[in-house]
């Protein structure tokens, strides 16, 4: 169980990336899967060639950019559709990642990480490692809170709105959206380096139906501890990390196999989005928020 805390404050990050584009952008954006790996496969085999674990990680943060703006502008610069543009960047990752490698399967388990202290000083599965990730958790979502509520952020945040009224303004929403996605990849990124320094290897495979993950976080999140203020959206966003690995790993104790993972996340998504219609839940504030909040997004 102490695990799962570890990896969804991890993956809080991610999900963090994914509410920025789902949330604030009202845009599906599957480039999550091939960017997380992009991350993962940029910290490997940088570390494995002598890069320092955070300059390697920094890398791994700029790989995610770069991804995400390969996506915004397919959309806004070649009029391609939103998922079909992150399907096709997605797509090309996959070769991408496998050109970065080398190999489908990078080990670290001999290699300094930011995880090696942790790992040689007995600090994994405890309150010293839990803690240090909450801070990388807390750090990208106060990151996130203070941009948000800037000059630029608050147009982003018009822009997911309304795109109509926000150009009439003279704002140009194609670059709000390809800041927009490249923040969002450039954290999701940034998680998968430090997912492949946790797990010690990166894996061609490790970024396939990520965005399930990141989605369940969000709206699980966002179902439980409200969505009214950004403040407290976002740190909604890292509780629902926590909870839904804490989930996997209370449905893994009750037999279930690994294989099934996905089809767990998938129910929990379309439980977390059917509730909050229901008479009974409507009348709970944080399910009504969220429900308001999901009509919105689809109108």
């Amino acid at each position: 169980m102490i695990t799962a805390v570890e990896l969804g404050l991890i993956y809080a990050v991610m999900a963090l990336g994914v509410y920025l584009t789902f949330r604030i952008l009202d845009f599906p954006d599957l480039t999550v899967d091939g960017s997380f790996t992009t991350g993962a496969a940029v910290a490997a085999i940088s570390i494995t060639n002598g890069v320092p674990p955070l300059a390697a990680t920094a890398a791994a943060f700029g790989a995610g950019l770069v991804a995400g703006c390969v996506t915004g502008l397919l959309h806004t610069k070649g009029k391609i559709n939103g998922l079909l543009a992150g399907i096709l960047t997605m797509i090309a990752l996959y070769s991408i990642n496998l050109r970065i490698m080398g190999t489908s399967n990078l080990s670290l388990l001999r290699e300094d990480t930011l995880i090696t202290p942790l790992r040689e000083n007995g600090y994994l599965g405890g309150a010293v490692a839990i803690a240090l990730f909450a801070l990388l958790a807390l750090g990208v979502k106060l990151f996130l809170d203070w941009f948000l509520h800037t000059d630029l952020g608050l147009a982003m945040q018009a822009t997911g709105d309304n795109q109509e009224m926000v150009s009439s303004f003279g704002v140009s929403t194609d670059r709000m959206k390809i800041l927009g996605l490249a923040l969002s990849n450039g954290f999701v990124g940034l998680c998968g380096a430090m997912v492949a320094q946790y797990q010690g290897f990166a894996d061609i495979g490790m970024g396939i139906g990520l965005i399930l993950v990141g989605l369940a976080s969000v709206i699980i999140g966002q179902a439980v501890f409200g969505s009214r203020l950004i403040v407290v959206s976002t740190l909604a966003v890292v509780l629902g990390a926590v909870v839904y690995r804490i989930v996997i790993a209370l449905a893994l104790d009750l037999g279930f196999e690994p294989n099934d993972m996905k089809l767990i996340s998938a129910v929990l998504v379309v439980l977390a989005l059917i509730l909050p219609q229901w008479k009974l839940f409507r009348r709970l504030p944080t399910f009504s928020s969220l429900r308001k909040s999901t009509v919105t997004t689809a109108s």
